[in-house]
């Protein structure tokens, strides 16, 4: 018998998923942490990555002030309901994940370096779940926005497994695809550890190193 809240974590069929509405949230804001854009579209040249790993307050952190990373914003991903809301995604009725794009210069660091940070931030083997935080929106995803990308991400993910192999951990179940629509999250959400220094982060990795982006070249 499925226990309370367990529903939360099957993803919802795409005819049963909420409307939402055709207004987009907008990045009304610059930056908190560095005052750039939050739009991509400002940084030509640029690659981009949408990363989910459990509440997304947290894993922007682990982005924002890395070399090479040109801007964050946090939002949704993965799902079906178009321009969804906050309460909508935690309701488990828009088949979104929680995500942080990361806008960054491939000149100036590596995608292996952002994977790296990915896999070793949080625990990839739970499911629809990331610790204390429970259903679908808090799943481990990867959403890639080339062929390419996706291509080096598969590959991390297998030399991650086999160190978490060794170390007694289950499989992966992170989504790995290429990105569809990207929604923005409300402002209060952008940065929201740099407005809220003592705010809630969930966000715990298994302790595990993983061995890509360590190599020389």
């Amino acid at each position: 018998m499925l226990g309370i809240g367990a529903w939360k974590q099957r993803m919802t069929r795409p005819e049963d998923a909420l409307p939402g509405r055709d207004t987009p949230i907008k990045a009304a804001h610059p930056h908190h942490v560095h005052g750039r854009s939050l739009l991509a579209d400002a940084f030509p040249g640029s690659e981009t990555l949408l990363l989910g790993m459990g509440c997304f307050w947290g894993a922007e952190r682990k982005f924002w002030s890395l070399p090479g990373v040109l801007t964050t914003a946090v939002g949704y991903a993965g799902g079906y309901t178009p321009n969804p809301s906050y309460r909508e995604v935690c309701s488990g009725q828009t088949g979104h994940a929680e995500v942080v794009r990361v806008v960054y210069d491939p000149q100036q660091v590596s995608l292996d370096t952002l994977l790296r940070i990915f896999w070793e931030s949080h625990d990839p083997t739970q499911g629809m779940r990331q610790g204390n935080d429970t259903g679908t929106q808090y799943r481990s995803a990867i959403y890639t926005s080339s062929a390419d990308q996706l291509a080096v991400v598969e590959a991390s993910a297998g030399c991650y497994q086999a160190e978490l192999d060794r170390a007694g951990y289950g499989a992966i179940t992170t989504e790995m695809t290429m990105a569809g629509p990207f929604y923005f999250a409300e402002d209060e959400h952008q940065q929201y550890l740099s407005k809220h220094v003592d705010g809630y982060c969930g966000l715990g990795g298994t302790g595990v190193s993983c061995p890509i982006g360590l190599s020389p070249g």
